[in-house]
């Protein structure tokens, strides 16, 4: 899995202008499934997701999760994460998950993030207009292979 993580004030996703999934203070996670995911992936994501201190304390430092903060997470389906750019200018998309077996896995994950903490999402496949005030910003990438 690959997922950007973005610290955000609020946060909202719309589909053909419908309001699908709107959040405040949290975690925009835009979230893509790799061919070779498996559940220790998922599991890892979620457990570093809910504990990762990047929410400021009293005195300014970053050391507080979204847990600790009683945010909430708006979560994004985004297989062109997994874009290869090595040749030409198109992006090519044959690393990515086949679509049943993404859609199944995050699904799984956003099951798995609700748990822990309110979350929200898109839909899957979904021509999706995302909206975010961004807090810092700060901007981070997870990647479930580099542990």
């Amino acid at each position: 899995m690959k997922i950007i993580i973005q610290r955000v004030k609020k946060a909202q996703v719309s589909i053909e202008g419908q309001i699908q999934g709107k959040i405040n203070q949290g975690l925009l996670l835009l979230v893509g499934v790799g061919p070779e995911d498996q559940e220790e992936d998922l599991d890892y994501a979620v457990r570093k997701l809910v504990n990762m201190r990047i929410f400021s304390n009293a005195e300014g430092k970053m050391n507080l999760s979204v847990k600790d903060i009683e945010g909430e997470i708006l979560s994004i389906s985004q297989f062109t994460l997994f874009a290869d750019t090595k040749k030409g200018n198109r992006p090519a998309f044959t690393g990515v998950a086949k679509p049943g077996m993404a859609s199944d896995f995050y699904d799984a994950f956003n099951q798995k993030l609700a748990q822990e903490v309110p979350v929200q999402t898109g839909i899957f496949g979904a021509d999706m207009q995302v909206e975010l005030v961004n807090n810092g910003p700060v901007t981070i990438i997870l990647d479930t292979k580099k542990r």
